[in-house]
């Protein structure tokens, strides 16, 4: 299933720029979205205009992205509402993207527990090998230094 990432930024120039470098680096569906719509199980990119509109107390806090800068009043009222994912219009790109990403990550895991359980590899998760004891015959040998 592909992952869908709500952008709700009033600065279309800086909606564009997310959006063109997440289609270069993110298999997602990009909506442009004046209002964002917390009731789809996506990634909520917003800027500061786009979050107070937003009813609260928040369902999912986690999958949100808040793009504010680093003065604002909304910090406070953000940490409340349980939003970990806080960038600023001044962090370069990749830090923008890189929070975006880990928003993502983390709805995939509330969606797809097991795919969220920290294995590495998709197959099931496999018994570990036990190390046997030592050999009854086995000794250890001391080594005598001169």
């Amino acid at each position: 299933m592909m992952q869908t990432v709500q952008l709700s930024i009033a600065d279309e120039p800086y909606a564009a720029a997310i959006r063109e470098a997440l289609s270069r680096s993110c298999a997602c569906r990009i909506e442009l979205v004046e209002r964002p719509d917390p009731g789809h199980s996506c990634v909520l990119v917003l800027d500061e205009s786009a979050f107070d509109k937003l009813p609260l107390p928040l369902s999912h806090p986690e999958r949100i992205v808040l793009i504010t800068g680093r003065n604002s009043q909304n910090l406070a009222q953000a940490w409340e509402a349980g939003i970990v994912s806080v960038v600023s219009v001044e962090d370069p790109m990749n830090t923008v993207l890189l929070a975006i990403m880990a928003a993502a990550l983390r709805v995939a895991r509330i969606h797809n527990p097991i795919a969220g359980s920290g294995e590495i590899s998709p197959t099931s998760p496999s018994k570990s090998a036990s190390i046997s004891p030592p050999k009854p015959n086995s000794r250890v040998k001391s080594i005598k230094y001169q």
